[in-house]
């Protein structure tokens, strides 16, 4: 059995100590070293020829965060896997994460053994996010429905006069119907679309989401 050299970038001391003993009394891992900051991480590791298969990264770090020191830390260890733990659980720390080079991403909140379970995957190939985690990637990657599909194609004239910069009078008299009619497409379109001004309905069409 192949012993994983594992790796652990974290500043909290408690959380270093949880670690360092869960991972000591498994017989498959090698918990080579524990820093309290990239810098220092990166010190030690230019200055040795043992190099980790995996590292425990959390973000909120002494120094540099976590996300900034991925970059460096692969440059200095292209074949490493990086497993983000943290406790920040945002879609944006998430996906800078994951986009600057980190291959699996881990809440705080995770059981040590699922902690350990995701270090075995990560060691033979694969991924490992929490299930919490995993959910805000779908959720991100779900095809969202298209709210214009819910307007009429009367809401959809009125809606286009709008965004040209139409008054309700002029779209009324484009579209041969009375003012009191367009007030309450808008009305109901501002419903549909769940907004509250015309300003919404402007940035909507301008964001492409209409």
């Amino acid at each position: 059995m192949t012993t994983i050299k594992l790796a652990i970038i974290e500043d909290d001391l408690l959380i270093q100590e949880s670690l360092n003993d869960f991972f000591d009394a498994q017989p498959g891992v090698d918990c080579l070293q524990i820093a309290s900051s990239v810098e220092d991480f990166l010190d030690v590791i230019g200055s040795t020829e043992i190099v980790p298969d995996i590292i425990l990264l959390d973000i909120n770090l002494l120094g540099m965060s976590g996300i900034d020191g991925i970059p460096l830390i692969l440059k200095n260890l292209p074949s490493v896997d990086i497993i983000m733990l943290t406790t920040f659980e945002d879609n944006d720390n998430i996906y800078k994460a994951l986009c600057a080079g980190a291959c699996s991403y881990l809440s705080k909140t995770t059981p040590l053994k699922k902690i350990l379970e995701a270090v075995e995957i990560v060691n033979n190939g694969g991924s490992y996010m929490s299930p919490s985690i995993a959910r805000k990637i779908v959720n991100r990657f779900t095809p969202k429905s298209n709210q214009n599909d819910t307007l009429t194609s009367r809401q959809k004239e009125i809606v286009t006069g709008i965004v040209d910069g139409k008054s309700y009078k002029m779209i009324a008299s484009d579209l041969f119907v009375s003012l009191d009619t367009v007030r309450s497409h808008i009305k109901n379109i501002y419903k549909t679309l769940e907004i509250n001004s015309k300003a919404e309905l402007i940035k909507k069409s301008y964001d492409n989401e209409l």
